[in-house]
């Protein structure tokens, strides 16, 4: 079963996972890593998933925005996802991605000020 491994410490994706848990328990399993006793999964680490979103797919992880993109296609935002995989549109999500992955990175304890 394919699962996603999401931070339930940080508000934003707190929030992200609570309003999509419902469209996407029926395909994967939602796994938070900030949960006492989480150290990693399939050779991967608890600070490396901490750095970005890991979605495992039956044998290999996606990460970053194109695990959000898988996910969201899971939820039913087809239209958005193909939008956004649109190749403009992909550079200009990837490097959004990665400026809120940087800036996560210097969260603590779910305090984010983003």
């Amino acid at each position: 079963m394919k699962k996603l491994f999401y931070d339930g410490s940080c508000k934003l994706c707190q929030r992200e996972i609570s309003a999509l848990a419902p469209k996407l328990s029926p395909h994967l399993q939602l796994v938070d890593i900030s949960a006492a006793g989480f150290n990693g999964f399939a050779g991967v680490s608890k600070g490396a998933m901490m750095q970005q979103i890991h979605l495992w797919d039956q044998d290999h992880f996606i990460i970053g925005i194109d695990a959000s993109l898988h996910y969201w296609h899971l939820a039913g935002y087809r239209k958005l996802v193909a939008f956004l995989r649109f190749a403009p549109c992909y550079w200009l999500a990837g490097k959004a991605y990665r400026l809120w992955a940087r800036s996560r990175a210097n969260c603590s304890d779910g305090n984010c000020a983003l």
